[in-house]
C-alpha cells in the first residue's frame, strides 16, 4: 500500500518544500519592480498549471463518455473539473494579492486577469449546470458537450487573447515580457519547478478521492438494481 501511494507522498513533500523554500530561502531574484513579491511565483503560477492539467483530464474523459456512455468517465471528468475550479479560485486569490503589492490594486482592468476570471466563470457555470439536472445520463451528456466547448474557450480567454493585446501589466501578456526573458537564477527554479509538480500531484490526489467516492456510490446503485 505504501509503495502504491508513493506519488502522493512525493507530491506532499514537494509542496511542503516549495512552501518553506518559497518563503524562507534567499530572495531568488531581487528584481527592482518585484522585490520580495517574486516569491508568489511559487504559489500563484502552480495553481493555474494544476487547473489546466485537471481540465485537460476532464475534457479527455468527457470525450470518452460520449464515445462509450460509461458513467465512470463522466465521474472522472466532473470531479477533475470541480477540483480545477478550486485551484482556479486559489489562482485568482494569489494573483490578487500579488497585484495589490506590485501594482497597488487588488484588481486591474487587465486582459489576463479578466480572461482568467471569465475562464473560471465558464467552469462555475459547468458545475451549476450539473447540479441543475437530476437524470444521470442527461446530466452526463450535456455536461460532456459543455466541457468540450468550454476547454478551448478557457484557453482562448486565459492564454491566447491576453497575448494578442497591445498593452498589459501582466508578465508574458501583450507587450510585457514574461519571466523567461529575465535573467532568473537557479534559486527561483529550485522552488518553482517542485511547486508545479507537487501541486499538480496534489490536485490529482484530491480528484481521485472524489472519484473513488462516486465510484462506490455508482457500484452500490448497480448492485441495488
Amino acid at each position: 500500500m505504501i509503495y502504491s501511494n508513493w506519488w502522493k507522498y512525493a507530491g506532499a513533500v514537494l509542496v511542503l518544500y516549495s512552501i518553506i523554500g518559497g518563503l524562507l530561502f534567499v530572495n531568488p531574484n531581487n528584481l527592482l519592480f518585484l522585490d520580495e513579491t517574486v516569491r508568489n511565483l511559487n504559489f500563484h503560477v502552480p495553481m493555474w498549471f494544476t487547473m489546466i492539467a485537471l481540465l485537460f483530464i476532464s475534457v479527455i474523459n468527457s470525450l470518452k463518455y460520449l464515445k462509450t456512455f460509461d458513467l465512470k468517465y463522466d465521474i472522472i471528468a466532473s470531479k477533475c473539473a470541480a477540483v480545477a475550479v478550486l485551484f482556479g479560485l486559489m489562482g485568482l486569490a494569489t494573483g490578487s494579492v500579488w497585484a495589490r503589492f506590485s501594482w497597488g490594486s487588488w484588481w486591474t482592468a487587465d486582459a489576463k486577469l479578466n480572461g482568467a476570471a471569465i475562464g473560471e466563470l465558464l467552469y462555475l457555470a459547468y458545475l451549476i449546470l450539473r447540479n441543475s439536472i437530476d437524470d444521470p445520463s442527461k446530466k452526463a451528456r450535456l455536461s460532456s458537450v459543455y466541457s468540450i466547448f468550454a476547454f478551448p474557450l478557457f484557453i482562448v480567454f486565459a492564454w491566447i487573447y491576453p497575448k494578442m493585446i497591445t498593452n498589459s501589466m501582466h508578465p508574458g501578456s501583450g507587450d510585457t515580457v514574461g519571466f523567461n526573458k529575465y535573467p532568473l537564477n537557479n534559486n527561483l527554479r529550485m522552488t518553482f519547478y517542485p511547486a508545479v509538480i507537487g501541486w499538480i500531484t496534489m490536485g490529482w490526489w484530491m480528484a481521485t478521492l472524489l472519484i473513488r467516492n462516486d465510484f462506490l456510490l455508482l457500484n452500490k446503485q448497480k448492485n441495488e438494481n
